[in-house]
């Protein structure tokens, strides 16, 4: 499987790594260990967890399988914090708590340190300075290789770039953020801080919460044992905010070239989404071997520039008249356009 660097970090990663959120959820512990099993044996070797994934329980199955695979130097292993690990626990992304934080996670996964250490959303009670130099902390302590953030938007992604190197602190080396065909709002701002600053993102939700595989119907709510059919107002793939016009274009655009090269729909959404500027390693989320089995398939072919292009133009969300149209038009700005968005001058004379 490629590897690519992440960001201004030591560390290679997959270009599909794995989400494990569903281990402990989703997937009990035979099952998340046959994926894991799985996946390396695919060749990956980027594996992302969190403390909140299951309160603990996916870092704790993982850790297991670590121990029994026994070749700890071969893999990527990340982790985050910054959430509540029980209602009204106390949170957040200052030293105490994140110092506390890690140290949980690395007993719970079996390690001395772990490659990639997040923090897993903003926390505007915390003082950025602080946030900065506990992550600065775990680097220099040995506790993680590198740092990066989740959940950011542009401008706090740019002021902690920014602030990091000002104050000569280990540099960020990734955002994770929601990224999918579905989902292309972090190109208007935060994309680009990535580019420009040369942070590696790897993308959660691939496929948009199930609905890229499109086992969805626009005339039919979700039931059965699906994500969405185990709870249709699920997070911000829940079926009545994804049901309507744009996602079937998308998903009709995506089926096309799906029946065409006889292949999943969900592979033709992540070889779009591996492919797109800034990504590291799009971060797979299975429930079972037979899905993370037809997601790696999608290593074995790439999409056309025609294929590209098609899905790029079918899924571009409407960009803002202003201030994004206007440089765009009147000042030569292409970050936009080069991304896919869709353009419409604004009227002369202003």
């Amino acid at each position: 499987m490629e590897q690519r660097p992440l960001g201004q970090s030591p560390l290679a990663v997959s270009v599909f790594g794995l989400g494990t959120m569903t281990f402990g959820a989703e997937a009990d512990e035979e099952t998340s260990a046959e994926i894991l099993d799985r996946y390396v044996d695919g060749g990956g070797r980027f594996i992302d967890t969190a403390d909140v994934y299951s309160a603990g329980v996916s870092e704790e199955i993982i850790g297991r399988w670590l121990a029994s695979y026994g070749r700890r130097d071969e893999l990527v292993v990340a982790t985050k914090g910054r959430f509540p690990m029980s209602p009204g626990a106390v949170a957040g992304a200052g030293r105490a708590y994140l110092t506390g934080a890690i140290e949980a996670s690395l007993r719970r996964l079996g390690l001395e340190h772990v490659d990639l250490y997040q923090v897993h959303a903003w926390d505007s009670a915390v003082n950025l300075d602080e946030m900065l130099g506990v992550l600065d902390e775990f680097v220099v302590a040995g506790k993680a290789r590198a740092v990066g953030v989740s959940n950011f938007t542009g401008w706090q992604l740019q002021r902690a770039v920014s602030r990091s190197r000002e104050l000569g602190l280990t540099p960020l080396a990734s955002l994770q953020p929601q990224y999918n065909l579905l989902g292309r709002e972090i190109e208007s701002e935060i994309l680009p801080v990535c580019i420009e600053e040369g942070l590696g993102v790897l993308p959660w939700s691939p496929l948009a919460g199930g609905w890229l595989t499109g086992k969805y119907a626009a005339t039919e709510r979700p039931t059965g044992d699906t994500r969405l059919g185990d709870d249709p107002t699920r997070g911000i793939e829940a079926y009545d905010l994804r049901n309507r016009p744009a996602t079937w274009a998308v998903l009709d655009a995506v089926g096309t070239i799906a029946s065409s090269r006889k292949v999943s729909m969900a592979q033709v959404a992540l070889n779009w989404l591996r492919d797109r500027p800034a990504v590291a390693s799009v971060l797979l989320g299975a429930r079972s071997v037979a899905q993370l089995d037809d997601n790696l398939a999608a290593l074995d072919w790439s999409l056309t520039a025609e294929e590209t292009e098609a899905l790029t133009r079918a899924s571009a969300p409407g960009m803002p008249l202003y201030p994004h149209g206007f440089l765009e038009t009147y000042a030569g700005v292409q970050v936009w356009a080069d991304l896919g968005y869709r353009v419409e001058p604004p009227p002369l004379g202003r």
